[in-house]
């Protein structure tokens, strides 16, 4: 029988959303977990030191593929294994993360999906001036372990300077805690620039 090791970065309370769509499709593939299909979880609860001990525990079980929810859980269980194929379902920039060689060819053990359009970063700061007229000053929110370092930069530095180009003044970003960013203060109060 397969075994599929599941990596996700969130508890599991919060990942029956998450996994939901993802299960129908295996079953309307054929595969029921406990017939013909095991599957291996763990659970990250946001604790991302935690995430390199879990995917070691996911390729100690002898899985046959690991499919990691977001780019740091990918980034470990890359470090984990280069043998295993990898399956990553939200990655943000998978080359400047160090996940993949290139987008055209990824080569090693590492594959899946990316969202993350630095190219957009301008656009999406030109429609917000658009619908905030006589926006003058921007800043981005920056949750440290969303995504890996250098794409966070790269996104803060992609902010700012499009910032400039738009004749807006660029300020420090804001740095979130995740229970800041889930906060109903924030929510209510921040328009992000979501990706």
């Amino acid at each position: 029988m397969p075994r599929l090791g599941m990596l996700m970065p969130g508890p599991a309370a919060h990942s029956v959303a998450t996994l939901e769509p993802f299960y129908r499709g295996l079953r309307e593939l054929g595969y029921i977990q406990g017939q013909n299909l095991a599957i291996e979880r763990r659970d990250g609860n946001w604790k991302v030191d935690r995430f390199p001990a879990l995917a070691a525990e996911l390729v100690g079980s002898n899985v046959d593929i690991i499919v990691a929810w977001s780019t740091p859980t990918a980034r470990s269980a890359k470090q984990a294994t280069n043998s295993i194929p990898i399956v990553a379902g939200v990655m943000a920039d998978p080359v400047g993360d160090e996940l993949v060689a290139s987008l055209a060819r990824p080569g090693g053990n590492v594959t899946g999906t990316t969202f993350l359009g630095p190219e957009l970063v301008a656009k999406r700061l030109q429609l917000l001036r658009d619908v905030v007229p006589g926006l003058v000053r921007v800043a981005a929110l920056w949750h440290p372990h969303a995504y890996g370092e250098h794409t966070m930069a790269n996104i803060v530095k992609g902010i700012e300077d499009a910032a400039r180009t738009l004749g807006m003044q660029p300020c420090r970003p804001i740095v979130l805690t995740r229970s800041q960013a889930l906060s109903p203060r924030w929510c209510k109060s921040v328009r992000t620039l979501s990706s």
